[in-house]
């Protein structure tokens, strides 16, 4: 490895719905970050690598800095905010737009505390003509001072190339944190659950996505087979019966939607089993949040 490799960490914040999860997939070339139109889709900080022969970029996707409203919302938080402290280089997720709002000045007082290099990543932009997007990029330049302004689209995989070299400069010389073959550090059972999840979350109606959670109860190879039993928690005896549906049929669409995505992440057949149980309340409760994976001291 030569004395101009670099290496560092890269946090992407933003509000929920920006993209945050999808850029990072797009930048990895690889889906471990679950992603859909329903904001708190992320709910733990995911770290993913990317290596490259000038270095290697460490990206922590955290949940998106928001409004919390429970115990869950506040684990969300303060994982987002201590993500700051501890990055070389933040990016800033933002959708293209001039005007600023609440949540939006919210991220800025955050961002003025520390001392971090912050990059603005306009997302979205196959979605606005290019007279709009300067105009909203100059909203956003009276705003604060930032290290780099880059519009991206990470849906269509858009200039994301140059968001590459711009996070390089910001990083430190130095040898990679992780083997080049390494793509995250999330553990194969905690992907699949989030995979399971969000096919919930995109299947489901809008009031019980917040309040579901996916536990793995087995996962074994039996050759090339992998047999995976899961549990899809929810808040309510309603909800239970809406997530199954009538005769099964929305657990069974969201088990048949989640196993594509498990087979090409695992790269191996999967015979997929689902259950349904209500935990109610559980995102007030701080043993069923460690039991679930959302450990109240990792946000400390």
């Amino acid at each position: 490895m030569n004395d101009q490799y670099k290496s560092g960490f890269a946090a992407l914040i933003g509000r929920p719905n920006v993209g945050k999860s999808t850029l990072m997939n797009c930048l990895i070339g690889q889906k471990i970050a679950i992603t859909s139109n329903k904001p708190q889709t992320t709910r733990n900080r995911i770290q993913t690598v990317l290596t490259c022969k000038e270095g290697q970029i460490v990206f922590v996707d955290t949940p998106g800095i928001h409004k919390a409203k429970n115990r869950l919302g506040d684990y969300m938080v303060n994982v987002a905010n201590r993500s700051l402290k501890e990055v070389d280089v933040i990016l800033w997720l933002v959708e293209p737009s001039d005007y600023i709002g609440a949540g939006e000045q919210h991220i800025i007082e955050q961002l003025r505390k520390i001392n971090t290099p912050v990059i603005l990543v306009m997302n979205k932009i196959d979605m606005v003509k290019r007279e709009e997007l300067l105009r909203f990029i100059d909203a956003y330049r009276r705003e604060m001072d930032f290290a780099e302004i880059v519009p991206v689209s990470a849906l269509k995989n858009d200039n994301t190339q140059e968001l590459v070299k711009c996070i390089m400069q910001y990083l430190p010389y130095g040898p990679a944190f992780y083997d080049e073959d390494t793509i995250t550090d999330q553990p194969q059972r905690q992907i699949v659950a989030e995979l399971i999840r969000e096919k919930a979350l995109r299947c489901l109606e809008e009031e019980i996505p917040h309040g579901i959670a996916v536990t793995i109860e087995k996962m074994k190879w039996r050759g090339r087979i992998v047999d995976i039993e899961a549990t899809i928690i929810c808040e309510k005896e309603s909800h239970k019966g809406i997530i199954i549906g009538k005769q099964g049929a929305m657990l069974k669409k969201i088990g048949s939607n989640a196993r594509r995505d498990i087979e090409e992440l695992l790269e191996s057949k999967v015979n997929l089993q689902l259950w349904v149980k209500v935990k109610k309340d559980w995102r007030d409760s701080d043993f069923l949040l460690k039991n679930f994976g959302y450990n109240p001291k990792d946000s400390e």
